[in-house]
């Protein structure tokens, strides 16, 4: 295995054959030095605007050093005042960065990034005389973080407590949020500028809630410098480069990237690396899909499938299989390895890295719904119990009267090398169960099955899902919330914009001419517990497959 004291690469099979077929030209071609370097060339000209102003990551081991001592001032203020319970109000790298330092490092952080209103109103509800909260955004115009700081305010003024002396709000400096937090008297904490979301993990965006709730962000940072000169050295041992040829060089493109947790000790680390590789490659109509299955059992690898085994730092084990590489390190250096991998991946692919066209796009379908005043389309085309069905994307629906129907027609429009995406718009927390959905169907399907709960996964794999190859079948779950909860401020609520979210991503989706089966529970418990008899009913006859 090719390791150094912090991270390891080993490959098998195709993967194998990548590393010897692209590695020796990326040296040659000094990527590792130019990237570490900023160079902004490294995707092509049509990319350089974009890589000119997102290439600050390569650095942050070093430069976020000042961040360290500040956030352990201010866990020092707000222990002394007994404020233990850290929130985090935030999307996309905003939250997943801080979700795996947090759970790595076994400490508590409640991370809300959500608009469904009962997760909301959860979160407000928990412990709010111990609650510090941690708002981040670039800029203050992500709706969701925007509308959970209004949330938040609302609830520490109604409870008599000064929002001020409560929420840190973190973003770029000379933002309208920086400017607007900084008048209104909160604490402000700026980020590097030039540094895009998904590779934010090692800015403030990943630093001052991980830090706040407990983790050794120093030791991260640690972590991360330590192997940053070997990433930017053009050497054909350099991990970054053979991780980077694996993901992006596999000849034909095994395309579907299986995340398995195989040991390793960072907590949740293929949530983030599915932001991260499907927001950075999916688009132009290629690309590469995430797909998490954590330890779930998986067989043999299909022929489109990269199968990525997530090892302990100390795993020296080299896989077997046709096409399949072994990562281990620290959390740390294992977050920089990916960032560049990922980099190096998408020059492979001929791709920019950095941009993300299609979640703006959804943003703006989302954004037109809202103030239209609608969202949940057209009526649907028939109601079964507490579950309404809508079929988006083409006439493929047929005579499907009851939802088991519906399934089975959507999962007999799986292209060949197809991949079935579930959506879920509930409360990720006190649904969590439905995720078990996904075994069942890759089994039923033996092709890769993803999950994402929303609005979470828009940021993430939902730029792949409308960018990437015209491969996907889409299965969108949505409910009637308990209880609505209004937005401070605001002429929408919280439901009003969850509903908005699902139809723009439903509408894009299938201008795109993906299908896309909505299934809407208009009683949350009977319409929960019906969708999962129903899925049970289409997935019985399992193939025994691969469940990936």
């Amino acid at each position: 295995m090719q390791s150094s004291s912090a991270v390891a690469v080993a490959a098998a099979g195709a993967a194998a054959d990548a590393v010897s077929a692209h590695v020796p030209q990326l040296v040659t071609d000094k990527v590792a030095s130019r990237l570490f370097a900023q160079d902004k060339t490294l995707w092509g000209s049509a990319a350089e605007d974009e890589a000119g102003k997102r290439l600050s990551w390569v650095g942050l081991p070093h430069s976020s050093r000042p961040l360290v001592g500040q956030i352990e001032g201010l866990r020092s203020e707000f222990q002394a005042k007994s404020l233990t319970h850290v929130v985090l109000c935030g999307m996309g790298g905003s939250s997943l960065a801080p979700e795996v330092i947090c759970e790595t490092a076994g400490v508590p952080l409640t991370v809300l990034d959500s608009s469904q209103p009962d997760m909301v109103r959860a979160a407000l509800q928990d412990r709010l005389e111990q609650t510090v909260v941690v708002v981040s955004s670039k800029s203050g115009s992500t709706v969701e973080t925007d509308s959970q700081r209004r949330a938040y305010e609302k609830a520490f003024n109604d409870a008599g407590i000064d929002p001020t002396e409560r929420i840190v709000v973190v973003t770029d400096p000379g933002s309208p949020l920086d400017k607007d937090a900084r008048g209104a008297g909160y604490t402000v904490v700026n980020a590097d500028p030039d540094v895009g979301g998904r590779y934010s993990a090692l800015t403030a965006f990943g630093l001052v809630p991980s830090g706040l709730a407990g983790a050794d962000v120093g030791a991260l940072l640690d972590d991360a410098e330590a192997v940053a000169d070997l990433f930017a050295t053009d050497d054909e041992d350099n991990p970054a480069l053979r991780l980077g040829a694996v993901l992006g060089g596999t000849s034909p493109l095994r395309d579907k990237v299986i995340l398995i947790d195989a040991g390793t000790k960072n907590v949740g680390f293929g949530d983030w690396a599915e932001q991260l590789i499907a927001e950075s490659t999916g688009k132009d109509g290629k690309g590469l899909l995430p797909v998490v299955v954590g330890t779930s059992s998986v067989g043999g690898l299909l022929d489109d499938e990269l199968g990525v085994h997530l090892v302990a730092g100390d795993d020296d084990s080299t896989p077997q299989g046709a096409a399949d590489v072994a990562v281990g390190g620290s959390l740390g250096a294992s977050m920089l390895l990916w960032e560049a991998a990922v980099a190096v991946a998408g020059r492979l692919l001929g791709i920019n890295p950095f941009d993300q066209p299609d979640v703006e796009s959804a943003k703006a379908a989302s954004r037109e719904l809202l103030s239209a005043g609608t969202g949940g389309g057209d009526a649907p085309a028939f109601t079964d119990g507490a579950i309404e069905v809508r079929a988006l994307g083409g006439d493929w629906l047929g005579g499907a009267t009851d939802v088991s129907a519906a399934i089975d027609a959507l999962l007999a429009q799986m292209p060949h090398h197809g991949y079935l995406a579930v959506m879920a718009y509930l409360d990720r927390i006190a649904d969590q169960s439905l995720a078990d959905v996904r075994v069942a169907f890759a089994a039923k399907l033996d092709r890769p099955v993803t999950f994402g709960w929303a609005p979470r996964f828009l940021h993430s794999t939902g730029q792949y899902h409308k960018g990437g190859p015209a491969i996907g079948i889409y299965l969108q779950i949505t409910t009637t919330p308990r209880q609505d909860l209004e937005v401070p401020g605001r002429d929408f609520t919280f439901g009003d914009f969850i509903t908005s979210q699902s139809g723009g991503d439903a509408k894009v989706l299938a201008d795109h001419g993906r299908p896309v089966l909505q299934l809407h529970l208009t009683e949350h418990d009977q319409g929960l517990t019906q969708l999962t008899q129903a899925i049970s009913q289409a997935t019985q006859s399992s193939q025994g497959g691969s469940a990936s």
